[in-house]
Formats: C-alpha cells, sequence, structure tokens
C-alpha cells in the first residue's frame, strides 16, 4: 500500500500541497482529477518521491524518501506528462531503457511484449522521433510497463505513476491504454494516475482523490466523488451528471460557468 501523510510542497517560495493525506492500494486504479492548478501533478510527483516537501510516503511500510533511485526504479515507474527523446533512438531501444532499470531486466521478451500492449509491435525498429505524438506516447507507456513488466515480484506489488497517460491519445487508444492499466491493478500491481477525462475516470478507477487548490476536496469511489456538487464546486461550473446504463459511467452534457 501507498500512505501519505501530512504531504506539503512548495514551488515557487509559495506552498502549493497543503497538509494532505492520501492512500492508495495495490490492485486498483487510483485517480487523481481536479482542474488545472490545483495541484494533481505536484501531488505525483511528491508521491513518486521526484519533488522534495513535508510529510512521510511509505511504499509497502518504507519510506519512500530512504529508497535509492535503483530500489525506486525496481519497484515503481514513472510517466510524466511529456517525455523528451533528443538523440534518434529507435523505438526498442527507448523502451530497453525502461526494461534494464527494472526489476525484470533479465528476462527476455518483454520489450516485444510491452510493445505489442499498446500496438506498437510492427513498429519497434522506428526510429522514434518519426512516429506521432500519440504513438510517442504510447512508446513511452510500453516504456515504463517494461520497467515493471510485473506486477507482483517475490510477493510485493509494483506501481505504476503515470500523469495525463492519454492526453495526446484519439479515443480507441484512450481504451486500450485505460485497459493496459486496468490489467496491471487486476493483476495485483498498483496504479496512480493524474485524469482530466472524468468519464474515462469514472469507468475504470477504483478510487478518485479530486483536488481544489492544493486541498482534498474529496476521495472515494466514483459513485462518492463523482457528484454535481462536489465537481461543480471544484471546477468552478455548473455540472449536470447522467448516470448511463453501465453502472460507474458518467456522462458531462452541460455546462455554465460560475464566474
Amino acid at each position: 500500500m501507498l500512505i501519505a501523510t501530512d504531504i506539503t510542497a512548495r514551488l515557487g517560495g509559495r506552498e502549493v500541497l497543503h497538509h494532505l493525506d492520501v492512500e492508495a492500494r495495490p490492485g486498483q486504479i487510483t485517480a487523481i482529477v481536479g482542474p488545472n492548478g490545483s495541484g494533481k501533478t505536484t501531488l505525483l510527483r511528491r508521491l513518486t518521491g521526484d519533488l522534495p516537501g513535508g510529510g512521510v510516503i511509505l511504499l509497502e511500510g518504507e519510506p519512500v524518501a530512504q529508497l535509492s533511485p535503483r530500489a525506486l526504479a525496481q519497484r515503481r515507474a514513472v510517466l510524466p506528462q511529456a517525455s523528451t527523446v533528443g538523440f534518434p533512438f529507435t523505438l526498442r531501444e527507448v523502451v530497453t531503457m525502461g526494461h534494464q532499470a527494472g526489476a525484470s531486466a533479465t528476462r527476455p521478451g518483454v520489450v516485444e511484449a510491452a510493445l505489442a500492449e499498446v500496438g506498437l509491435a510492427s513498429r519497434i525498429d522506428g526510429f522514434f522521433q518519426d512516429m506521432s505524438g500519440g504513438e510517442q506516447a504510447r512508446g513511452h507507456l510500453a516504456r515504463v510497463r517494461a520497467q515493471v513488466w510485473e506486477p507482483v515480484a517475490d510477493g510485493r506489488p509494483a506501481w505504476l505513476f503515470v500523469d495525463e497517460p492519454v492526453a495526446a491519445l484519439d479515443i480507441g487508444h484512450q481504451l486500450q491504454v485505460m485497459a493496459v492499466l486496468r490489467r496491471f491493478a487486476d493483476s495485483g500491481g498498483g496504479v496512480v494516475a493524474v485524469m482530466h477525462d472524468l468519464n474515462l475516470t469514472a469507468m475504470h478507477a477504483d478510487r478518485m482523490v479530486l483536488m481544489e487548490a492544493g486541498r482534498i476536496a474529496a476521495f472515494g469511489p466514483p459513485e462518492v466523488v463523482m457528484t454535481a456538487p462536489l465537481l461543480s464546486r471544484a471546477y468552478r461550473c455548473q455540472l449536470c451528471l447522467n448516470t448511463a446504463p453501465r453502472k460507474g459511467v458518467w456522462l458531462l452534457p452541460q455546462a455554465a460557468s460560475l464566474g
């Protein structure tokens, strides 16, 4: 389990996270949602240990701040909002970088399997820079999946931390990526994802953290967090929610500015 207590963070001399308590469980997708500037990415960076700040973060009972970079790389992989490849690497080489950093570095076939999982097996030896933005995004997802290929290793869950993993993708590939995260969680791994699409979040997340101005406005399963009053206040617009026939899918058909 990931347990974060009394989490704070400062950027540019200003406190942007205000004493947050968060937990995420293996076997689940925990989605962090909220409007722009609410602290979603900052919280994710604190949870991964990539950003210093106050509070304590425990990953399976061990303080993240005390784990070496090598130990962290073998237990959790991080997909940021944007990743730049500045050299003419092939897709195989990019994904191999993730594979070699993880606990399954000596296992053959992982790079190929990770690319097949995101539908890019046929592009494996193509140059990364020659691919579309959406293909590059899926390539980076394959890289972090190759890093933590086994959702559970030696009885200990691995973790994926992903920031807006579907932002550059069309609808079909959005569903494909969410299915990858869902399978990882269903196999015992933990997923923490910053999400903007509330419909996709409702379809796939087990629990949600709704952020508002650096604080947690609500935390719980989608049916608890996704209410018109909570979302309208956080996003500062009047939202109407319709529950679709399939359980857990919410539509947001109308919005009016609150000023």
